[in-house]
Order: C-alpha cells, then sequence, then structure tokens
C-alpha cells in the first residue's frame, strides 16, 4: 500500500534547459533534446519506493495515456552519485519510449536526495533489485517482458542483477567495464577513483573487484546479452568489453558484441543506432 501510495504521488520532473546539462552534447544535439522535451506523449515523473530500509528515487518515463501492458526497460545510468541524470538521458529515454516501452531509471541511493550511501555496485545493488516493486505496481507494465541497459557502471550493475536473478528477458550495455582488477592497478586513475569511493579498497581490494567484476563470474550470466563499446572509448578501455565476450563464446552463452570503431565511452556519434540497436535486441526477446 505504501508503495502503491508512493507511485500515485509521483513527482512531475522539472527538465532543465539544454544549455544548463554538463556535456550535453555527448548524449544529444539541442534540436534532439528539444524534440524529446516537447513530445507530448510522454511525460517523466519521480517514484519513491523502499530499499533496505531507506526511501530511494527512480525516474519513470511512460506514455501520458498508456494503453494495455507495454514491456519495461530498466535503465541503469553511469557514474557515481548524481545530483539529477533526467537531462541527460532523456533522448535515450524518448527513443525508448517511441519504440513502445516504459522505463523505469533507479536514481540509486544518495543521489537526488535520496537516503544512504552509494557504494557503486555494493549494496546498492539491491536499488535495483527492488525496481521489482515498481514494475509490479504499475498498471500499465508488462511484468513478462523486462529488459536492462545499462551504460558505464551502469553496465556494471546490470551484469551484478543478472547473476543475482533479477527476472529480465535481455539485456544491452555500453561502455561497461567487467574486470575492475585490471583497472585500478597501483598509480592508475582508477586507483585514485577507488580510494575515494570505497576508503577500504587497500585493504579489501579482492572482495571488492570480485563482486563488481563479471569476468570473475561469468558463469552467471544467463540471459541474452547485447555488448557495447566505442573502439576509441579513453574512459574505459574496449578490451573490457572484448574479454567478456571471449568468455561468453567459450562458455556458449547467446550473445553479440558490437565495436564501433572511433567512437567514445558512451558512444556520443553513434547514439541513435545504439539505442536502436538496443530495441531491437528486447523485441527479439520478448515473450508473446
Amino acid at each position: 500500500m505504501r508503495l502503491l501510495l508512493a507511485l500515485l504521488l509521483a513527482v512531475p520532473v522539472t527538465l532543465p534547459k539544454y544549455e544548463s546539462i554538463k556535456s550535453a552534447a555527448r548524449y544529444a544535439t539541442a534540436e534532439e533534446y528539444d524534440a524529446a522535451l516537447k513530445d507530448t506523449r510522454f511525460v517523466i515523473t519521480r517514484v519513491s519506493y523502499e530499499s533496505d530500509g531507506l526511501t530511494v528515487f527512480a525516474y519513470l518515463y511512460a506514455p501520458a495515456k498508456p494503453q494495455g501492458r507495454l514491456p519495461v526497460v530498466v535503465f541503469n545510468r553511469g557514474s557515481w552519485t548524481w545530483p539529477e541524470f533526467a537531462g541527460e538521458y532523456l533522448t535515450t529515454f524518448h527513443h525508448l519510449g517511441r519504440a513502445g516501452f516504459v522505463v523505469i531509471a533507479p536514481m540509486i541511493r544518495g543521489s537526488g536526495g535520496a537516503e544512504g550511501r552509494d557504494e557503486l555496485g555494493g549494496a546498492d545493488l539491491d536499488d535495483l533489485m527492488n525496481v521489482t516493486k515498481v514494475i509490479a505496481e504499475l498498471p500499465y507494465a508488462d511484468a513478462k517482458n523486462v529488459f536492462m541497459y545499462g551504460t558505464s557502471r551502469g553496465g556494471m550493475m546490470t551484469y551484478q542483477a543478472i547473476r543475482d536473478g533479477f527476472p529480465m528477458r535481455a539485456a544491452a550495455t555500453f561502455g561497461a567495464f567487467t574486470d575492475l582488477a585490471a583497472l585500478t592497478t597501483p598509480g592508475s586513475k582508477f586507483e585514485k577513483t577507488a580510494l575515494m569511493v570505497w576508503p577500504d579498497f587497500a585493504e579489501k581490494k579482492e572482495a571488492i573487484t570480485t563482486r563488481r567484476s563479471a569476468m570473475q563470474w561469468a558463469d552467471k550470466l544467463t540471459v541474452p546479452l547485447l555488448i557495447l563499446h566505442g573502439g576509441a572509448d579513453n574512459e574505459l578501455p574496449p578490451s573490457q568489453s572484448l574479454r567478456l565476450a571471449s568468455r561468453l563464446q567459450e562458455l556458449g552463452r547467446e550473445y553479440e558484441l558490437v565495436i564501433r570503431a572511433g567512437d567514445n565511452h558512451v558512444l556520443t556519434a553513434w547514439r541513435n543506432e545504439r539505442d536502436a540497436l538496443a530495441v531491437e535486441w528486447f523485441r527479439r526477446h520478448m515473450a508473446p
């Protein structure tokens, strides 16, 4: 009842102006953003739900007048803590919405004013797993057709969600990391970030990296996976995705790998094709 009340009291999201979004051009052109902003067929709200006794938030992007049951994409954003990120990912939500999907994007504890601390793939994974509660309360959501789409850190959390049994039919990632130990070698820029995110990283490196590295438990990745990566990604090298794909090949898993030569971490130059490939992948694995 409390969750249903939270959904009924969903708060409309005021989207920022394009020019106020940091690195806006990484995500969309001003024209693309404006088109999504003005499309009155869809609404974006922020809903609250409980996770580990904390009140956390998620964006909900859905038709203004939903008809029937619609498939769902759980979108996992990148980076660590964010005050808001609806502006950065609005055009991706719009692509998915126009393709007939409802989008739920967990903000994760510590972001958007939520309680708790973001452990970047630790206890905060529960905030993703508990999104099933939100889906169950949406009268227009088709719980038989839930998919997951993650970028960067959100790709890592997508892999963890598969490992831990989140009920999804297929998943797609772009620019995700799969081997944290390889990224956090002594003196690397990632080691400095790790020490900020996990103050006890030096003492607990093996446990922290193993939990967040799909290469360590690739045999648990049992849903169809679409893996996308920019060939010129200077934030997370494409070798992270290449190595995981190689392991999935050895395991006989269903997957597809696309490395887009010359493109960056979020596949900016190929963003429309990126989302179109994800949509096609989800439709291919949809239950009747």
